[in-house]
């Protein structure tokens, strides 16, 4: 139980003291009147003794009485019915609060900490106004009248008379049987007379005379003058006078027993004893349907209440309340007359009521001691004589009719517990529990159990009360009274009264446990208020335990919330589970919190607390409930409901927040620009970006790496430093460290995540963004004014609005809302503006949701919504970068909802005409492309950058070189064709052409390409067409290729450079051929213009296309080859076919004779070999394009390799300058371009395809592929620690470096006559021919020595000798071609190998480190013959 003002001592004592009669005359009514008080609320204040008293017991003992109170009361006749009890404890707890700013205790229970009141006044002012207004009972007489006053005024004309009156009307309620209440203690009631004289008007003389007169009548002991009203009323209020009446009334005005007109008219405030036991025949029927009834059945007979009907209720007393505190008390009444009342009842006490009550206890005494021997042996003698000596048992109907026992006033039992009563009153708790004892086994033997049960009962207490505790409290007792009074007697109240006795004394004696098993235990149906406050006591017990049960606290005071709301009393319900409330939240007890939420928020509203009914309410929806989808709908429609009645009380304050639904603000995603335009016809607008497309990390890097590679060749190599990646979608992965940009009236889309965790659909209506704006001029020194908050100005921003946005049961969606921003400045977009709503008819039938499938706008609003808003509050980034940073929790800024609203910009949009999906690899196909100024601003320094430039070109710069598809030309070529001359087939025809024509080679970056817009601008609202070539990337599969579109405005502005468009094409390629090619030096020294230098070119060409593409066969129509220094001579191997057809797999072979051009290091020579009717020109646009393009990506290629060794090329300078010459000697720039045509079949018709493939070759004899081959690594690779700054130089030139540095040839008859016979020795003269290839000065040595070592070389070949010098030494210059003459002398015919000479060969400025064999592998055979 929670902790009380009073000492259970002090409680009981309180409960049970000596009653008091009041009979006053009218006047002496009049004269406490003045004081606005009848004569017992005058006295009331002062009815406790502040002095001890003493008394003698029946043996003569002296008994000290302490701290004893009196109760002085008026007569009332008729007790009131129990509908008016019931009536004023429910208002009696319904004014009694919580104190306001009560500071709560906090109990610290495990992992709870509790905030409850540790109080409960209410509790006490039930129990105490329930105490007092106990009906007085047959059984007991503890609320009997032991004494009468009676009251006359001085001012009377013969108050003498008036006194006998009196005295006959108090005789006549007594002992008249027309009057069966109040009850009397003994048929001798002492009667105390008292004269009241006013002081301020009456004559004091006349009042002393007649009050001697009346100590000579009644005696000194029996009456008494009390002088009162000296103040006269209308003195200044200028004193203060203490108003000690003010805290008696308040408790409850309906106790008052003041009937002033006649005596015997009850009203429903004198109540002071209401509710009658089972003994009164006279009330027993108005009990019968007690219990089943409810609590206010006599303001309510209909039994349907609701919270206005309480709020009355509690209203009408709290108004009498106030107009009881409003009007003064003892205004007539100085301090002096305060002790002349207290003195008054001193007096009384001392010299009447106890003397009178000790001797009563006397009588009683003397006469049970008497009677004892003669009529107790005499009774059960007559009970043996006429049942034998065992007494008949009852059956359990007989003892359940308590009244069929009744005794007469006279019966010794009632003498005992009269005496019991008496001595309890006095505080002789020792002879009260004899006397009760005694009593209790007499009433037992009898079976009459009503009274053996108030014998119990009383005997627990004075055992209880006896000072020194001689033996424990007996509990047993209590509790076998307890169940008698509620099972037998079927009396509620008096087992009540048990149960709050006995109750505080075990909560006194720290026994919690059994103390609520008690209290539970009387919890019934019949009375919700009763059961409400015992069960929260029990629930106090709980907490107050030494190891406190916290759950059951919370549980019991859940019960007891229920209970008083059932009783109307709401603010205690409310309390009650708002204490529960602390036990059960966050502990994942859902449905109870639910239930507790649902409670409060409805308590709440009926008591007008909207924000706690609106917090409750929140509170349901927003955690993941559990209920089911019909419930979740009443909770919705119930929170809406409160809402909207908030929301009225202030209709023009803030917006409120909303909980539902659920906003994701991290999943925010913003998009500048308008949205992108679908395809038209052939038309296909570029991909550009929009919210539909998924975030790439890695393709958002590459869009990154295009632009600043766009600025930085615009910047000329560098990047400014306030360059700003342009972001057109800003979500949780991109970085909003920066304010992004957006510009002038073109729209802002801002996408919010929607999720609806309930089971019931929810309809959002007139859903919008909320901004606030702050203009500015970013051009002007000063800043406008900031405007206000979101709508307030569409001149400023346009915002647009979702009319209706369904999201169905557990949904998550994304609402699109937009803004158009008028003017520059600041936009800081807030959060989201919506009326909250549900579907009607939400609820599932048979299973099926029908909010499954509702389609936007076919659906109806229930009618209830509410206007509110969400904020939109995205946490940034963790900071991870400082120490700092790392060892604190730090976010850092996330800007993407404040854009900065910049000038007007041109806008791009771009549309690509028939624009293939599906290539051959290589494959040349023109497409169109169209670029649209959509804006009010001129565009300029168009530009488009590509990670692969080699895929499409815009054709070269001069207009000459771009073809514009000729008529003559077959198929409507996209090459530039000339129809060639039949003599010239297999035969070269040469034509040239500066890379810087096509924009390779001028410094730029080649991914960056200008687009040939005419005169460079495009003006508003005008369009261009452009041709655009495209070719098929080499390897086969999907494509995505990045176009980056860039442009600026005419005008410069301070916070947008520039714009950028962006366009992702996805080609699919499918292979066509597979070309290798290789190059040798070609034995014969010298070409048609008798120069050194020719080669061989080989050409290997393979159909790997599958038959799946359509592709029926390709056809090689021409190659050509590209170079600064080379170029293609002939074909060598001529066949009869003019053209080169490969079908599926097949494989073709050519051979081409290639020269050294003339010197013309600036312009790069083409060489077209044709093979059929048609020239392409090679070195003109598309063809050319696509060469420089592949020709730079190989470059970047073999740079981005030979730079990895740049740090080692620094160690030993001139060595390797040496290293480099020999290198060169074996290099060749020459590159092949070989061109095709395919025959496709598609839908039964036949297209020609055309494309072309890029050979580049670098190195003699060394294969070199159209596209790289895929190097197959192997399974398991050890792993290697390496340190590259260590890795060793190679220290010598490869041989076959080495072998291409001199170049041989030996010129010789192939076969020789000579007549042995004549001459022995034949002689033959032999030219060796040396050829420097190097550009370096070379010494060259050559030794004839040389014999060959295999036997078998013997065998084929013969000997010979060489005549002469047998080593030459020479110089040769770089490139320069040496003839040496020399003699061969053999002597037998045969065939003999004239390539024996060994030349060695080194650097000039070189020691002999690279010196070695230079031999030729083919060899040089000779015939001798003999004429």
């Amino acid at each position: 139980m929670a902790q009380c003002v009073q000492s259970v001592q002090e409680f009981i004592q309180d409960s049970f003291v000596p009653l008091v009669a009041a009979l006053c005359s009218e006047e002496a009514e009049r004269l406490t009147r003045r004081n606005n008080l009848s004569f017992a609320e005058l006295v009331r204040p002062f009815c406790r003794l502040t002095s001890e008293v003493h008394m003698r017991d029946p043996n003569n003992q002296l008994h000290i009485i302490k701290n004893l109170k009196i109760a002085v009361n008026n007569i009332i006749t008729h007790p009131p019915q129990p509908g008016a009890i019931r009536k004023l404890l429910h208002d009696v707890v319904s004014v009694s609060q919580p104190a306001e700013g009560l500071v709560a205790n906090v109990i610290t229970a495990g992992d709870y900490d509790l905030n409850i009141s540790a109080t409960t006044p209410w509790f006490e002012s039930y129990r105490e106004c329930f105490l007092q207004s106990m009906p007085a009972s047959d059984h007991e007489f503890l609320n009997h009248y032991v004494a009468c006053m009676l009251v006359v005024s001085s001012s009377e004309p013969d108050p003498v008379e008036q006194f006998l009156k009196l005295s006959q009307e108090q005789h006549r309620i007594q002992h008249s049987s027309e009057y069966s209440y109040p009850k009397w203690f003994i048929p001798n009631t002492l009667k105390y007379y008292v004269l009241l004289h006013d002081v301020s008007t009456g004559e004091e003389q006349r009042a002393d005379s007649i009050y001697e007169e009346m100590k000579q009548r009644y005696g000194t002991q029996g009456c008494y003058l009390l002088k009162i009203n000296s103040r006269v009323s209308n003195r200044g209020a200028d004193e203060q006078i203490p108003d000690p009446w003010s805290q008696y009334l308040q408790k409850s005005t309906i106790q008052n027993q003041d009937s002033y007109e006649d005596y015997t008219v009850v009203s429903n405030k004198n109540t002071d004893h209401l509710i009658s036991d089972g003994i009164d025949s006279e009330i027993k029927d108005g009990l019968s349907n007690n219990f089943k009834t409810h609590p206010l059945q006599l303001d309510h007979p209909s039994g349907s209440l609701d919270s206005t009907d309480y709020m009355k209720a509690s209203t009408s007393l709290q108004d009498s309340k106030k107009s009881n505190s409003g009007t003064p008390h003892g205004a007539c009444l100085t301090l002096t007359d305060h002790d002349r009342i207290r003195q008054f009842i001193q007096e009384f006490t001392f010299r009447g009521l106890l003397p009178h009550i000790e001797k009563t206890i006397r009588q009683l005494n003397d006469q049970l001691i008497s009677r004892k021997g003669l009529s107790r042996s005499l009774f059960s003698a007559t009970k043996k004589w006429f049942s034998g000596s065992k007494v008949p048992e009852k059956s359990i109907n007989e003892l359940k009719n308590t009244s069929g026992l009744l005794y007469p006033p006279e019966a010794p039992e009632l003498q005992i517990r009269k005496m019991a009563d008496l001595c309890f009153l006095v505080q002789h708790y020792e002879l009260a529990y004899s006397c009760y004892h005694t009593a209790k086994k007499d009433f037992l033997n009898d079976q009459a159990m009503l009274y053996a049960a108030g014998a119990l009962e009383m005997a627990a207490v004075s055992a209880f009360l006896q000072p020194g505790a001689p033996r424990p409290y007996p509990a047993h007792y209590m509790e076998t009274a307890i169940q008698t009074y509620r099972d037998i007697c079927k009396n509620m109240v008096l087992a009540e009264r048990c149960v709050l006795l006995s109750a505080e004394i075990l909560k006194s004696q720290s026994k919690y446990s059994e103390a609520a098993a008690l209290l539970i235990r009387l919890t019934s149906e019949d009375s919700d208020l009763r059961s409400a406050l015992l069960l929260e006591q029990a629930a106090h017990c709980f907490i107050n335990m030494k190891s406190p049960m916290v759950r059951k606290f919370a549980f019991h005071m859940i019960l007891a919330g229920h209970r008083f709301s059932k009783a109307g009393q709401k603010k205690h319900a409310l309390r009650c589970y708002c204490q529960a409330m602390q036990v059960y939240k966050g502990k994942g007890w859902s449905l109870a919190e639910d239930h507790i939420n649902f409670t409060i928020g409805r308590q709440s509203f009926t008591l007008r607390q909207l924000d706690n009914a609106v917090s409750a309410f929140r509170h349901i929806l927003i955690n993941d409930s559990k209920q089911p989808p019909a419930q979740q709908g009443a909770f919705l429609r119930e929170y809406l409901y409160v809402y909207k009645n908030a929301t009225q009380l202030s209709p023009d304050g803030p917006l409120p927040q909303l909980p539902l639904p659920y906003i994701n603000s991290s999943a925010t995603r913003v998009f500048f620009g308008h949205d992108r335009r679908p395809a038209e016809g052939e038309k296909q607008a570029a991909t550009h970006v929009s919210l539909d497309q998924e975030y790439d990390s890695e393709s958002s890097q590459q869009w990154k790496e295009l632009e600043e590679q766009v600025v930085s060749v615009i910047n000329k190599g560098t990047i400014p430093s306030n360059f700003q990646p342009t972001q057109f979608c800003l979500n949780r992965y991109s970085d909003n460290s920066k304010f992004p940009l957006a510009v002038v009236e073109e729209p802002i889309t801002v996408e919010v995540s929607f999720r609806n965790p309930l089971k019931v659909p929810l309809l959002l209506t007139d859903l919008s963004l909320l901004w606030k704006f702050q203009p500015k001029d970013f051009n002007a020194k000063h800043d406008g004014e900031a405007k206000g908050q979101g709508t307030c100005d569409e001149d400023m921003v346009g915002t647009e609005a979702i009319a209706e946005f369904l999201i169905n049961s557990e949904e998550t969606k994304v609402a699109r809302l937009k803004l158009f921003p008028h003017q520059t400045g600041e936009l800081h977009i807030l959060g989201v503006v919506y009326n909250l709503g549900s579907v009607q008819g939400a609820v599932t039938l048979d299973g099926i949701d029908p909010s499954v499938g509702l389609q936007a706008g076919k659906f109806v609003s229930n009618g209830l919504s509410v206007r509110g808003r969400q904020d939109l509050e995205i946490q940034g980034p963790r900071l991870n970068n400082t120490k700092e940073e790392k060892t604190s929790i730090k976010y850092g800024p996330d800007r993407r909802l404040d854009p900065i609203i910049t000038e007007e910009m041109p806008l791009l949009e771009v549309f690509f005409i028939n624009f293939p999906t599906g290539l051959l690899c290589g494959e040349i196909r023109k497409a169109y492309v169209e670029f649209v100024n959509v804006s009010k601003c001129p565009l300029t320094a168009l530009k488009v950058v590509s990670k692969h430039p080699e895929f499409f070109t815009f054709g070269g710069n001069t207009a000459a070189l771009t073809p514009l598809s000729p008529s003559a030309s077959e198929n409507c070529s996209a090459y530039k064709t000339v129809v060639t001359d039949p003599t010239s087939v297999r035969t070269a025809l040469l034509s040239s052409a500066s890379s810087a024509d096509f924009g390779v080679g001028t410094g730029g970056s080649p991914e960056v390409i200008q687009v040939p817009l005419p005169d460079a601008v495009l003006l508003p609202g005008a369009s261009v067409q452009l041709p655009m070539w495209l070719r098929g990337p080499d390897e086969e599969g999907v494509h995505e290729i990045n176009f980056l579109f860039y442009y600026e405005s005419i005008k410069k502005h301070s916070k947008m450079c520039h714009r950028v468009l962006r366009h992702t094409a996805v080609i699919c390629t499918s292979r066509s051929l597979h070309i290798r090619a290789t190059v040798c030096r070609s034995n014969a020294l010298g070409d048609e213009e008798g120069r050194g230098d020719n080669m061989l070119l080989f050409v290997d060409v393979e159909n790997i296309n599958t038959s799946e593409t359509g592709v029926k066969e390709f056809h090689i129509v021409q190659v050509s080859s590209n170079s600064k220094h080379w170029k293609l001579q002939k074909s060598v191997n001529i066949s009869g076919d003019k053209d080169t057809k490969l079908a599926s797999r097949e494989r073709a072979k050519l051979c081409f004779k290639a020269a050294r051009c003339k010197n013309s290091e600036e312009n790069y020579t083409f060489a077209d070999i044709v093979f059929g009717n048609e020239q392409i020109i090679s070195s003109a646009s598309p063809c050319a394009d696509f060469f420089f393009q592949s020709l730079s990506s190989e470059f970047k290629r073999t740079h981005v390799q030979s730079h990895t060794h740049a740090s080692q090329r620094t160690v030993k300078q001139s060595f390797d300058e040496a290293v480099r010459l020999i290198q060169r000697c074996s290099e060749v720039d020459l590159n092949i371009v070989v061109l095709w045509k395919a025959y496709v079949v598609e839908d039964s018709k036949q297209l020609i395809l055309e494309g072309q493939h890029h050979v580049a070759l670098n190195t003699i004899g060394k294969e070199a592929f159209s596209f790289p081959q895929k190097q197959e690594l192997p399974e398991t690779v050890l792993l290697k620690f390496f340190r590259p700054e260590n890795t060793p130089v190679p220290a010598r030139p490869t041989p076959e470096q080495l072998s291409n540095l001199i170049k041989t040839s030996l010129h010789y008859p192939e076969s020789f006559n000579h007549s042995f016979h004549q001459k022995s020795l034949c002689l033959v003269p032999v030219t060796l021919l040396l050829s420097n290839c190097s550009q370096a000065v070379v010494d060259v040595m050559i030794d004839l020595r040389h014999k060959p070592t295999s036997s078998e070389a013997l065998e084929i070949h013969g000997s010979f000798t060489w005549l002469g010098q047998t080593q030459y030494k020479l110089q040769l210059k770089g490139q320069e071609v040496y003839s040496l003459q020399l003699k061969a002398c053999f002597v037998h015919t045969g065939v003999y190998n004239l390539g024996t000479p060994r030349v060695f060969a080194k650097l000039v400025d070189q020691v002999t480190l690279f010196e070695t064999s230079q031999q030729n592998s083919m060899p040089a055979l000779i015939i001798i013959n003999n004429i």
